[in-house]
């Protein structure tokens, strides 16, 4: 059973082998309370995966280690188990859902495992993992319903108390729960007045779904930029540590977790993964009660593909207002373009590019319809260049 032994026991394993990484101030995420960020986007391979296959394979028998680990993974818990195996001197074996970034499976087979890329998602390579463990005779290292894997993840708890003593919220990203499960069981047996908050994707919140229902529950599909906790079944010992210490599990959206990508990328310089960006997204569109506390956001992960990030970043400028497409429509004489832009260079929009359209069916022989995007400051300057525009005359049709 997991207990604050085991965690004190596996900080004093890791102490070599993992960084204590830093709590840092954050005051531009939220007005109206103090944020911090726990930065295990910082951590070595990229994540705190690395804390609970490290403590776990240390507990391994000579035997065990002799025939080598097995491990699943969307990416991160790959990373953690193939450096705790090479540091070890120990084979292992990766399965990982064949749409898993790039850079994470490049990253697994970099610390010299052998990766295994399974069609569908974590659940399909999960499944996989556990055929090869029984015909291989391989140790199954499991991602997060292990109580050694969430010990080592605890330490992370045990940290954030030692590095902010007036801590009142700690929010965690979940996924299988594994990382939510260890630092809830540290806080809550060491500072039970601390609120512990589970933060999911809409588009897969297995554990809010299960909790919801008090009974483990397999959601048939999910779908998420945060492909870190894109899991669709709790496991048996997270369910229940997460109904036991977690006080609530929320979830925000993808456009909030792009918007939050962008916050801690333009306000803190810090890169994270979806996964790695849902706790500070909870507390920026206020799905957990913070005012006026000292709150901790966990960052879990910064190892986001960067053929998306351009993606993310475009949504997170939607959803924060930072920029918009007008769809106006004009008679098509010379001098319309310039109008608009002079216009709209007064009013502080800067224009991005500029697409001419002939007009469609019901609308005027000779009318046409430019799509511009501009780059704004916020929604409240998004609002007010279309009321100027529409005080101008100009006819804004979307």
């Amino acid at each position: 059973m997991l207990n604050l032994e085991k965690i004190y026991q596996a900080r004093y394993v890791l102490k070599d082998i993992v960084r204590t990484t830093d709590l840092i101030p954050a005051q531009n995420i939220k007005p109206g309370c103090n944020v911090y960020l726990k930065t295990e986007n910082l951590q070595k391979t990229g994540s705190f995966k690395i804390r609970g296959a490290s403590y776990k394979m240390s507990q391994l028998s000579e035997e065990e280690k002799k025939h080598g680990v097995i491990a699943c993974s969307a990416g991160n818990h790959a990373q953690g188990v193939a450096l705790a195996a090479q540091s070890a001197g120990i084979p292992a074996v990766i399965c990982l859902p064949e749409g898993a970034p790039i850079s994470k499976v490049e990253a697994t087979r970099s610390y010299g495992a052998q990766v295994v890329l399974v069609p569908g998602v974590y659940d399909d390579a999960y499944a996989e993992a556990l055929r090869l463990r029984d015909e291989k005779g391989y140790t199954f290292i499991h991602p997060f319903d292990d109580e050694l894997v969430i010990a080592g993840q605890g330490t992370i708890g045990l940290e954030i108390l030692d590095q902010l003593d007036d801590v009142d919220v700690v929010v965690v990203p979940v996924g299988g729960g594994g990382l939510i499960s260890g630092v809830a069981y540290a806080i809550k047996n060491l500072k039970p007045q601390v609120k512990v908050y589970g933060v999911q994707s809409e588009g897969a919140a297995s554990m809010a779904v299960s909790l919801e229902e008090d009974k483990i529950t397999c959601l048939d599909k999910v779908r998420t930029v945060a492909d870190g906790i894109q899991v669709k079944e709790p496991g048996e010992h997270t369910f229940d540590y997460c109904r036991q210490y977690v006080d609530e599990i929320v979830t925000v959206s993808d456009d909030e977790v792009a918007t939050a990508i962008l916050k801690l990328i333009e306000t803190q310089k810090l890169i994270t993964e979806g996964a790695g960006a849902v706790s500070v997204a909870a507390v920026m569109f206020d799905k957990i009660p913070v005012e006026g506390k000292n709150v901790v956001c966990l960052l879990s992960g910064g190892n986001i593909d960067v053929t998306i990030l351009s993606k993310v970043i475009e949504r997170g400028l939607l959803k924060s207002g930072r920029s918009d497409t007008l769809a106006i429509q004009l008679e098509d004489r010379p001098g319309q373009l310039a109008k608009v832009s002079a216009l709209l260079a007064k009013l502080g929009a800067n224009v991005v590019s500029v697409f001419y359209e002939k007009a469609s069916e019901g609308s005027g022989i000779t009318d046409c319809v430019l799509r511009i995007n501009i780059e704004t400051r916020d929604q409240a300057h998004i609002d007010f260049v279309h009321k100027s525009l529409a005080e101008a005359g100009i006819h804004v049709i979307g």
